[in-house]
């Protein structure tokens, strides 16, 4: 044990402290574990019964030196015992694992927040790696001192003194030291280490086959806990209660996961394979990565040799009859820009998943952006309109996923589910939905000739939809050739008439714009009319949430409301922004939305734009938007 039996008898009682929420941020180098740590933490609050909200942060080099800032890694989760959306503005609690992670980290912790270190690696050679003076010990400085309640704990040594008897190398014994610091933080904010030790036993023991691996983790775990309860370093332990979420049976999952999820759902709903191809790329990876361990569903995987080929498969597959799925991000949106062109115009069903990232170019790569926006709409040569969804938060994933594959089925139109990192690597919790309740998404293939008197029609429309039949290549009888050049109505052969052309280019735009019809209105949470609107669309959602419910508790008449059909807009869009005297666009971008809605409706909406590679602060949101309502 780390005190003796007579100091534990002595020990002072720890006083027991009720919060609303606490967001805790884990960070350390790469390979410190600290995303496994994080996750650990969500996942045992999860099961606890709070609302969470996490935020992973990853370095984007992949072998950044150790000890160094590139290769900082870091993982924040906000846990309440009330409805939240965001991970949090600032960080209450921080774990951090060297001198790099408390440099680049630091700053965003509240005055009086506490910073758990691990005294170990705060040497002089791991203080010159990330860039300190030489002499310099942050741990030593006053004004950190001051600021902040930093807790030095030896975690490198109490680890390897715990596990001594283990058997285990040092190299081993020293990637436990992240399950000694999360012991410490399940015993600071009163959280059970079963569902960890659950995940430690299943994960070694029966998937690597390592069970020795297990228990030492296992070991340092509860010996980090241990420690918490007998060092006396907190005078305070901190309980958040569950949260009074809607009854129901729950479960945490990433934007990810849900996409993943969503699609194998919508195929067995339409009695379809689904069938992705894709060129790995960060931080659409993920995806392929979900669908793969799906199988058993009937999921078929295909990892192309690069982003044109992915788009390519994922044409061929669409035409063959399956629910096909092509995942990318910026750099590959634009490299599959032909391909996605060449599928409008076979006016094939198809989902073109784009996670966006930081760019221009390379950019960087696990970072979040939305200035994707403008290139999904018009990055295609001449007038190449697709359908464009965005899910708003990593559960609606799921639903979202859903509605891609049924406006595209619907339009026979390719249709671009356009997530972003902040979604697809964040996590919150997610009332299990019933799959009987989720409508069926009808297919009809036809199976006899549409032309008793001639060739088959491949491009004789649905009066109502405007969709052309989705036939299945051998089906005898409908024989028919696609391909890139432009086609004749109805009939599908080549055709360079100029009156066909314009025909043929407003149909298919209008097919789209048809679809308006069936999407859900925009919802307002707030006042129905008023001085400003909030209207938001992505990974931006908790945070304009948020700052709505704030801004309206200080009594101002602002409400939010929050796109997830871009093109088609809703109905319903114009009625509702001609209902505010001002309209604020918050964004991740330089104004793309607004440039839309500028254009669409003729209303001269506020940008408020942020392009740092990370989600809104949601004071940052709430004092902009009260600056433009003063001016």
């Amino acid at each position: 044990m780390i005190v003796t039996t007579e100091a534990a008898s002595e020990k002072k009682p720890v006083e027991d402290q009720s919060l609303e929420s606490v967001a805790i941020r884990f960070v350390g180098d790469s390979g410190d574990g600290m995303q496994l740590t994080g996750g650990q933490f969500t996942t045992t609050s999860a099961l606890f019964g709070n609302d969470i909200s996490t935020f992973p942060d990853f370095p984007a080099e992949i072998r950044a030196p150790r000890g160094t800032t590139y290769g900082v890694s870091g993982f924040q989760v906000q846990f309440s015992s009330t409805d939240i959306h965001t991970p949090g503005d600032i960080v209450n609690a921080m774990v951090v694992m060297n001198p790099a992670a408390f440099k680049t980290n630091i700053a965003d912790v509240e005055a009086g927040g506490i910073v758990i270190v691990n005294e170990d690696e705060f040497t002089k050679n791991n203080f010159k790696k990330c860039g300190y003076p030489e002499g310099y010990n942050p741990l030593e400085d006053e004004q950190f001192q001051g600021d902040y309640k930093i807790i030095p704990v030896p975690m490198s040594r109490l680890t390897r003194e715990s596990l001594a008897d283990s058997g285990m190398g040092t190299k081993d014994i020293d990637r436990c030291r992240n399950m000694f610091a999360l012991g410490i933080v399940y015993w600071l904010y009163d959280r059970s280490i079963d569902p960890t030790v659950k995940f430690l036993t299943d994960t070694f023991a029966k998937v690597k086959n390592k069970p020795e691996v297990a228990e030492i983790n296992i070991k340092a775990l509860k010996s980090g806990y241990y420690f918490g309860e007998t060092a006396e370093l907190f005078p305070v332990r901190y309980r958040v209660a569950p949260a009074k979420l809607k009854k129901g049976k729950y479960r945490k999952i990433s934007g990810s996961e849900a996409t993943a999820l969503g699609f194998v759902t919508a195929a067995a709903k339409a009695g379809k394979t689904l069938t992705y191809s894709g060129y790995p790329i960060t931080p659409a990876s993920e995806l392929i990565h979900h669908l793969s361990r799906l199988k058993h569903f009937g999921v078929r995987t295909f990892q192309a040799e690069d982003e044109i080929a992915a788009i390519c498969a994922t044409i061929a597959a669409s035409f063959a009859g399956d629910f096909a799925i092509t995942g990318t991000s910026g750099p590959g949106i634009a490299l599959k820009s032909e391909g996605i062109g060449l599928a409008m115009m076979y006016e094939l069903p198809m989902v073109i998943v784009d996670v966006q990232r930081a760019g221009p170019a390379t950019g960087m790569p696990t970072k979040t952006e939305q200035a994707d926006l403008l290139q999904c709409m018009f990055g295609r040569t001449s007038e190449s309109p697709v359908i464009i969804v965005a899910p708003q938060s990593p559960s609606d994933c799921f639903e979202m996923a859903i509605e891609a594959f049924r406006l595209s089925v619907r339009a026979m139109c390719p249709c671009i589910y356009l997530s972003d990192g902040y979604i697809a690597n964040g996590a919150e919790p997610w009332l299990l939905p019933d799959l009987d309740a989720i409508e069926p998404i009808k297919i009809e293939h036809p199976t006899v000739t549409n032309n008793p008197d001639g060739p088959y029609l491949p491009y004789q429309r649905d009066p109502e939809t405007l969709a052309r039949p989705w036939a299945i290549p051998g089906t005898p009888g409908l024989e028919h050739r696609v391909g890139g050049l432009e086609k004749q109505d109805v009939t599908g052969n080549v055709s360079y008439d100029p009156d066909n052309h314009e025909n043929m280019i407003k149909t298919r735009a209008l097919k789209i714009q048809k679809l308006a019809d069936i999407i859900p209105p925009l919802t307002v949470l707030g006042p129905e009319q008023g001085d400003v609107l909030l209207l938001g669309w992505g990974g931006t959602y908790g945070s304009i949430t948020t700052a709505g419910n704030r801004l309206r508790d200080m009594g101002h008449s602002v409400a939010t409301a929050h796109l997830r059909y871009i093109n088609p807009f809703p109905k319903n869009l114009g009625e509702v922004l001609s209902a505010y005297r001002t309209v604020i666009i918050p964004e991740i971008n330089m104004g793309q939305l607004r440039l839309l809605i500028r254009d669409r409706f003729m209303v001269d909406a506020i940008g408020i734009n942020y392009m740092k590679g990370k989600g809104y602060m949601v004071q940052d949101l709430v004092n902009e938007t009260l600056a433009i309502m003063n001016r």
